[in-house]
């Protein structure tokens, strides 16, 4: 019989011998999820004897891993903004990058109302309008995707934390005119498909193989999404909103002139931790 501690030491090392730079992390997530534990959980038990069962999980686990499938859809949950979210192959999984759509919320709203309500386009899993939900718990948000799939793991994860009194979701195209009745919103916050069409084949093959491409590819020049998103989502905008944007590196200056072209007052950047400017906002004109 193998401790815990064993069927962890082993998995890390076929990972390591596989190239997985981040084996020591995704070991311990693919453990404990067979074993049915946090990981802080299986770091307490690592000394504590397994079973045949919990070891017949890994070694299954770790093969489809090897196979190229990400560990978050082995393990069906990720982090986000400090919150464990389910995944499934039905969404992308959430980067920490994206984190930055939220912290840079965050600062334009600092100091100014709480209440706000916010829009969070192509939503996907639900990360973004759940750590908002979190960091704004005034606010009331409208989730948007067009994947009727996506968006039952995004009311999924908003029920999980009690966030569903204040989100509800909405299936609609953000290429095409809004749904009647949505109203309007202080901030609009969308992390768009701006893979350019050309480019999909040429991703990792745990991206290309795995995640839904339909949420990953941006059109021919990657822009599809924020030139459909700035005609037609614009004008739901409060005087002195706020719409905010992740994008490819490469593609800042470029939406950042669209957004000024689009009639906004203000437009501006921010920086992720690799220096890449990966979020564009801008601010339309105040009354």
């Amino acid at each position: 019989m193998k401790t815990y501690n064993d069927l962890y030491l082993s998995a890390r090392t076929q990972l390591k011998q596989c190239g997985i730079e981040s084996c020591n992390l995704e070991a311990r997530l693919l453990v404990a999820q067979a074993a049915g534990k946090t990981p802080e959980q299986l770091l307490r038990d690592l000394n504590l004897y397994s079973s045949p069962a919990v070891e017949e999980k890994v070694t299954d686990s770790l093969a489809r891993r090897m196979r190229g499938e990400p560990v978050a859809y082995i393990t069906g949950t990720w982090e986000f903004y400090g919150l464990p979210l389910t995944v499934t192959p039905d969404v992308l999984i959430p980067r920490m990058d994206t984190e930055l759509l939220v912290t840079t919320a965050r600062e334009l709203f600092m100091g100014r109302k709480m209440d706000a309500r916010i829009l969070d386009l192509c939503c996907g899993s639900g990360c973004i309008a759940c750590a908002l939900a979190r960091v704004f718990p005034a606010s009331k948000l409208v989730a948007v995707d067009i994947s009727a799939s996506a968006l039952a793991v995004c009311r999924k994860n908003l029920a999980e934390y009690g966030f569903s009194s204040r989100c509800i979701t909405r299936q609609a195209d953000a290429t095409a005119s809004p749904p009647l009745g949505m109203g309007s919103f202080d901030m609009i916050v969308s992390n768009p498909p701006y893979i350019p069409s050309g480019e999909i084949l040429t991703l990792d093959s745990s991206v290309r193989d795995y995640e839904p491409i339909w949420a990953l590819d941006g059109g021919e020049d990657g822009l599809r999404f924020y030139k459909s998103i700035l005609k037609y989502w614009k004008s739901l905008l409060k005087p002195g909103g706020y719409l905010l944007f992740e994008v490819g590196e490469g593609q800042a200056d470029e939406v950042r002139e669209m957004i000024l072209a689009a009639g906004f007052a203000s437009a501006d950047t921010r920086k992720d931790t690799l220096n890449v400017d990966r979020v564009v906002f801008g601010r339309t004109y105040l009354e």
